[in-house]
């Protein structure tokens, strides 16, 4: 019969060992689950977060208009302004600016019906014969559509650098948008857009004239004979 074999008894050294490295792990997972309880508790208070509260008051209608026009034609138009503020006696960086601003909008073109009224309409003896005379097109101002405009880059000096920190102000953009859509408006008057808008206006008016029974539709605009 085998003697059974016994642990060899427990060092001294042993067990103060075994009661520590259960002391950090139980710190580790205290530690671990305050961190996850601070984060949780962060998230949930935010307190640096922003809240947005639209205070507007109600739309205010202050007119309305009669038109009598005829949207014929939308041109698109994209600009790059180079815009350069320099100082006379100072370097530019010490003071001065250069902006880049991409400016993107539409033209419409419009021609104004309300002078068929006034003579401009000529009807046949036998009902068959009509001529519509009218005024060229024009352009409407030049719409810059915000979303698609930009600044697209911008050099500053130090001392605009310093004027713009201390001011409480955002810097102001307006010059650029205007700038933009006097070339904008430059750009449509040089093109096609007036053009097609005669065109098309033409083609609906003797469509739509046609559809109501007149066999001849003539349309002259202001300068032709």
């Amino acid at each position: 019969m085998k003697a059974s074999q016994e642990a060899p008894p427990e060092t001294p050294q042993a067990a103060p060992r075994r009661r520590r490295w259960r002391f950090l792990a139980g710190l580790l997972v205290v530690m671990v689950l305050l961190v996850v309880g601070a984060r949780l508790t962060w998230s949930w208070l935010n307190p640096f977060g922003e809240t947005t509260i639209d205070r507007s008051q109600p739309v205010l209608l202050e007119s309305i208009h009669n038109l009598s026009r005829f949207e014929a034609a939308t041109g698109n138009f994209q600009v790059v302004v180079d815009l350069e503020k320099d100082a006379a006696f100072l370097p530019d960086a010490v003071k001065g600016s250069r902006t880049l601003f991409v400016g993107a909008g539409g033209v419409d073109a419009y021609v104004d019906f309300g002078s068929i009224g006034n003579g401009g309409l000529t009807v046949s003896p036998d009902r068959t014969e009509v001529t519509v005379r009218l005024p060229r097109a024009q352009l409407e101002k030049p719409n810059l559509d915000n979303k698609r405009s930009y600044v697209y880059a911008q050099q500053r000096g130090l001392l605009d650098r310093v004027e713009d920190f201390l001011s409480s102000s955002p810097s102001d953009q307006q010059e650029l948008y205007v700038l933009a859509e006097k070339k904008i408006a430059e750009a449509a008057l040089a093109s096609d857009l007036r053009n097609r808008a005669d065109q098309n206006t033409k083609i609906m008016l003797e469509g739509m004239l046609k559809g109501l029974g007149f066999e001849k539709v003539i349309v002259k605009f202001a300068d032709e004979t």
